[in-house]
């Protein structure tokens, strides 16, 4: 009986053993990701508030964001070459996250549009530099099998920290000048290039960025944070090789959903660039619109948890549609709010429709329309060219709408420009239903 009891106890520690090495461990490094996050979630919006402060318009807010979508597109093909010539992990995320934190330091001395446009467009170069190798080193640094875990995690802290950052500015600007936010953000970025020196080891083997495209959930951490990847410069053969498979019924798939998402991001440029410009139009204070980002950033984060499981149970094209037509209802309304009210209760409306189309639609789309990619250009050898002009357009997609955005509110008003950006999708909607996705 004691020689059972001391078997099962033996037993029993043996299956909590094993219990502690099936649990997936969080590579440590990714604790240095956070306060770079924290420091770059809010960006945007301060970037904004700060051209209008300087007696910028949405004109101004439209050219900074323009160009700071058109250096993103060339910055990601340099810095994936960069990333795949030189295996020095540690090294490209430290100067990233160092050489931002000068930047947003930078910020504090910027007093014209001209100056602020200047180090925005700076800022996109710098941070794009980070997205690549961090990637890689999270499926460098698990376990093949935990890669769904560790992207998980990795795309989580993500959010966490921008909403973080998002809350800090919101608070920063209820009691302190608001440029000064610079300083705090700053300090964040250093010390995560300081964290990134003592906790990001070299992998011993070290992965070309063709990984990243064949396997699920590197591929959509990948987009979701830069919404383009590049194994190559586009050619104009790539782009005419994928258009012309229009003309047949059979390959339809690839050059329509390419089109269907071209037009999500022209619409999403058309609304997003103008919100902030609009809101302070509306004499909505700063800390207002930063809560209104805010909430939004937690909606999707919390809509993201559901959005999975709920695109598994439908098809991949009705749950496009589905997230499609609730943005763009959203983005109808928000522009017809626009025309009828104003002060507190419009900061309510745009408060609950962009959490809506931002938050819920966002994520249905997303987990949808990036499948379906995955699946169409993405996961199989030999789609590099279809993959670069799909990112191409994606990114001439966000500076077209971003430069519509500030000319037609300019012109037209604020809410045309959001009724516009709903039109937009209905575009998307109308492409997405021409699929033979099932």
């Amino acid at each position: 009986m004691l020689e059972t009891a001391k078997n099962s106890e033996a037993q029993t520690a043996q299956d909590v053993i094993m219990k502690k090495a099936e649990k997936p461990k969080k590579p440590t490094w990714i604790k240095a990701v956070l306060p770079f996050n924290i420091a770059i979630g809010p960006v945007s919006t301060l970037v904004a508030l700060l051209i209008l402060n300087s007696n910028g318009t949405v004109i101004n807010v439209s050219l900074a964001v323009t160009l700071f979508n058109a250096v993103s597109i060339p910055s990601a093909i340099f810095w994936g070459f960069v990333t795949d010539r030189f295996h020095d992990r540690k090294l490209l995320i430290m100067s990233s996250y160092i050489g931002t934190a000068m930047i947003l330091l930078f910020f504090l001395f910027a007093d014209s549009f001209f100056q602020i446009t200047l180090l925005y467009a700076l800022f996109s170069f710098v941070t794009t530099a980070v997205t690549t190798p961090l990637n890689l080193l999270v499926m460098e640094t698990s376990p093949k099998q935990k890669w769904s875990t560790a992207f998980a995690w990795f795309s989580m802290v993500i959010s966490i920290g921008n909403t973080l950052g998002l809350v800090l500015s919101a608070i920063w600007s209820a009691y302190f000048i608001l440029e000064y936010i610079a300083i705090p953000l700053a300090i964040l970025s250093m010390t995560s290039g300081i964290l990134s020196a003592l906790l990001i080891k070299e992998p011993s083997v070290f992965l070309e960025r063709e990984v990243m495209i064949h396997n699920r959930y590197s591929f959509f951490a990948r987009l979701k944070h830069v919404p383009f990847v590049f194994l190559r410069v586009p050619k104009y053969f790539d782009f005419k090789r994928v258009f012309r498979t229009l003309k047949n019924g059979l390959t339809l798939n690839v050059p329509v959903l390419i089109l269907s998402i071209f037009m999500f991001y022209v619409a999403a440029g058309i609304f997003n660039t103008s919100l902030v410009p609009s809101l302070a139009a509306n004499r909505i204070p700063s800390i207002a619109i930063f809560g209104i980002v805010t909430t939004v950033n937690i909606v999707q984060i919390l809509s993201f948890r559901f959005a999975g499981s709920y695109d598994e149970k439908n098809s991949l094209r009705k749950v496009s549609i589905v997230g499609l037509t609730l943005r763009s209802t959203c983005y109808a309304l928000t522009g017809i709010c626009f025309f009828l009210i104003s002060g507190e209760w419009l900061a309510i409306f745009v408060a609950v429709l962009y959490s809506l189309a931002g938050g819920v639609a966002y994520s249905i789309y997303y987990t949808a329309a990036n499948t379906m990619v995955f699946n169409t250009v993405a996961g199989h050898r030999g789609n590099g060219y279809s993959l670069g002009v799909y990112s191409a357009l994606v990114g001439i997609a966000t500076m077209v709408g971003s430069l519509i955005s500030g000319l037609a509110s300019f012109y037209l008003g604020f809410g045309a420009t959001f009724l516009l950006a709903g039109a937009s999708l209905t575009l998307s909607i109308w492409l997405v239903s021409l699929l033979n996705s099932p």
